[in-house]
């Protein structure tokens, strides 16, 4: 018997407040931690139907992350080697296995309020999507993998993605795309739990672009795809004033 799936839903149809503009966040380099209560400020603040979405793209100093469901012998250094290379281990409350950030690598965390949960293997499909036309602006001919999330050029991913989605339908975590990393630090683990294919980016695949330049265009490939104004927004003007008195809820710590 065959099943009828539902069509796709379109990307700008996603967002709870789709009229509504998004705000772009360019924040440089922010420990993971500290970005990560951030984006559980936001989500806070969408969740009770205050502020608006949000874009926030930037870079992590080294950083392992495990998913809710990783595998924590996927970590492959050990203690003394995290420590030597300076990379942190954290426990996320993403879905996916494990992977890496670092300096040289495009993070984005967007919080979105979507209209509905059942939107969320559309949203992932449609940050699959920024990705492939960002690239293809950059002159790099990505697509996606039947039964693989992310972005990949033939056999090697070149971005990650891996979200949370809370109560209310509000999105956090996000996609990491792989700029100028240090590629050996990916060999401390196995990427998203993934042993026959490999990792690169547009270093290795020989195309020299300024960050700013990949940021800009990652940041129009995402007003495209999901039909919004984004309007760069100062880090301080996140989140309305009385949100961003409340002192910060405890989260994990890294290990």
């Amino acid at each position: 018997m065959t099943v009828s799936r539902p069509p796709p839903t379109a990307a700008p149809s996603l967002r709870r407040d789709a009229a509504d503009p998004v705000a772009l966040a360019r924040l440089g380099r922010v420990g993971y931690l500290e970005a990560w209560q951030l984006q559980r400020d936001l989500v806070a603040t969408r969740q009770a139907r205050r502020g608006t979405d949000a874009l926030l793209l930037l870079e992590h100093p080294p950083v392992y992350t495990l998913g809710k469901r990783a595998d924590r012998s996927h970590v492959l250094f050990d203690r003394a080697q995290l420590t030597s290379r300076g990379i942190e281990v954290v426990e996320v409350d993403r879905g996916g296995d494990v992977t890496y950030h670092g300096p040289g690598q495009l993070v984005g965390y967007p919080v979105l309020a979507l209209a509905g949960v059942r939107g969320v293997v559309d949203y992932v499909r449609a940050l699959e999507q920024v990705l492939v036309q960002a690239l293809a602006a950059l002159g790099v001919a990505a697509q996606r993998v039947p039964d693989y999330t992310g972005v990949w050029v033939g056999e090697e991913k070149i971005a990650a993605i891996g979200v949370r989605v809370a109560s209310g339908g509000v999105t956090s975590h996000g996609f990491a795309l792989n700029v100028a990393p240090d590629l050996t630090d990916f060999t401390g683990i196995v990427p998203c739990g993934i042993t026959d294919r490999g990792v690169c980016s547009l270093a290795s695949l020989g195309v020299d672009v300024d960050p700013a330049t990949v940021i800009d265009t990652v940041a129009t490939a995402f007003g495209e795809v999901f039909a919004a104004t984004l309007v760069d927004t100062p880090r301080d003007r996140l989140l309305p004033a009385e949100d961003a008195a409340q002192p910060p809820a405890p989260h994990p710590k890294a290990s």
